[in-house]
C-alpha cells in the first residue's frame, strides 16, 4: 500500500481547502501517512487528520521527543546523531521520511527551502510529489527532474541555486549514510 509523506512549510499554519480535499482523498483510500512533528504545515496536517479521526498516521521525530503528536499516533524516533537542534538534527528525520514514502504531498509557502529539499529528496528516489503553493493557490505535480527544473525556475534562479546548494551541503555532511541527493547544479 502506498505510503504518503505529507509536510510543508513552517509558515503555513492553516490548510487551504484544496489541500484538505487531497487529504480527504488519501483518507478515503485508506493510505498510510507519515508526517513530521514541526509547527506549521506538519502541525496543521496533524490537526486535520486528528479531527477526521484518521488512524493510519505515523509521526516522525528527531531525537527523543516529538514536538507535536496531536492524534497520539505511533511515533518513529530518528537518531539525529547530534543533540544540537539545528539543521542537521532535523535533516535525519526528513531523509528518513523521504526514504520510507512512496509519494509526497507538500504544502509550500513559496519560499521555504526546507520544503523544496523534501521535494528534491523524493524526486531523487524516483517518487512523485504534489506541491501546493499557498501563495499561488495551485498544485504542481512533479515526477521528474525535468519537471523539477520547470517548476523551480518559475521562482527564480537564486531559489534554485540555494536549494540545490543545500542538497549538496547535506550530502557532504553525511556522504556514506544515505543515497546521494545530488545532481549537477543547473544554471538558472
Amino acid at each position: 500500500m502506498n505510503k504518503i509523506f505529507i509536510g510543508g512549510s513552517r509558515h503555513v499554519s492553516r490548510l487551504p481547502a484544496p489541500v484538505r480535499a487531497r487529504l480527504d482523498t488519501i483518507m478515503e483510500k485508506g493510505l498510510p501517512v507519515i508526517v513530521g512533528d514541526a509547527n506549521g504545515a506538519d502541525k496543521a496536517m496533524q490537526r486535520y487528520l486528528s479531527f477526521k479521526n484518521y488512524n493510519k498516521v505515523e509521526v516522525f521525530c528527531s531525537g527523543s521527543e516529538c514536538r507535536n503528536n496531536i492524534g497520539h499516533w505511533q511515533i518513529r524516533q530518528i537518531d539525529a546523531e547530534t543533540r544540537n537542534r539545528g539543521r542537521s538534527f532535523y535533516i535525519a528525520k526528513d531523509r528518513a521520511m523521504a526514504r520510507e514514502a512512496d509519494f509526497g504531498l507538500m504544502v509550500w509557502d513559496g519560499k521555504s527551502k526546507g520544503t523544496l529539499l523534501n521535494v528534491f529528496r523524493l524526486l531523487k528516489q524516483g517518487k512523485k510529489v504534489v506541491v501546493y503553493n499557498t501563495s499561488e493557490q495551485k498544485f504542481a505535480e512533479i515526477r521528474t527532474f525535468d519537471q523539477w527544473g520547470h517548476f523551480i525556475n518559475l521562482y527564480g534562479p537564486e531559489l534554485r541555486r540555494e536549494t540545490e546548494k543545500e542538497a549538496e551541503l547535506e550530502e557532504r555532511e553525511e556522504p556514506n549514510r544515505h543515497p546521494p541527493l545530488l545532481l549537477p547544479l543547473m544554471p538558472g
